[in-house]
């Protein structure tokens, strides 16, 4: 198997208003939409987001009505303390403050409109746990492997 991208797909009520706040906060571009349907990227992001309307037709029977809850959009970032400040500044509410976890990683939250949780993160809090190790059996990071 050849993987050639790769996307997380996120169920909401409101699909113009979610691509719309990682667009606006988050730097993210547009590349496809139609009624229900959004995919952003970004060229630094390795992922694509998608977003389906709840409800639509063409998904499965037993995916139709479900939503995005519980799932963490999690971004690597290089500044955090920035990102948090920049955020708040454009109005962002803050969800889950900034905390330092034990295995060094450092994580903000916010929520978009549908309520899907979006975190920042970076390691500057334990280097042992950072990106160079990340995927060893020393650095395996329990939400981001």
């Amino acid at each position: 198997m050849k993987i050639t991208s790769t996307a997380v797909s996120l169920n909401v009520e409101d699909v113009p208003a979610a691509a719309a706040f990682l667009t606006k906060h988050f730097g993210f571009r547009q590349e496809m939409a139609a009624d229900g349907f959004a995919s952003l990227t970004r060229d630094d992001a390795g992922v694509h987001v998608v977003f389906l309307r709840r409800g639509l037709a063409t998904l499965p029977d037993d995916q139709r009505d479900d939503h995005a809850r519980g799932v963490i959009l999690a971004f690597v970032v290089d500044d955090l303390e920035g990102e948090l400040a920049r955020l708040q500044a454009e109005g962002v509410k803050i969800t889950m403050p900034l905390t330092t976890e034990e295995w060094g990683e450092r994580a903000f939250q916010v929520r978009d409109p549908n309520g899907v949780i979006v975190q920042l993160v970076d390691w500057n809090g334990a280097p042992e746990f950072g990106p160079a190790t990340r995927g060893t059996a020393a650095g395996s990071h329990p939400r981001l492997g």
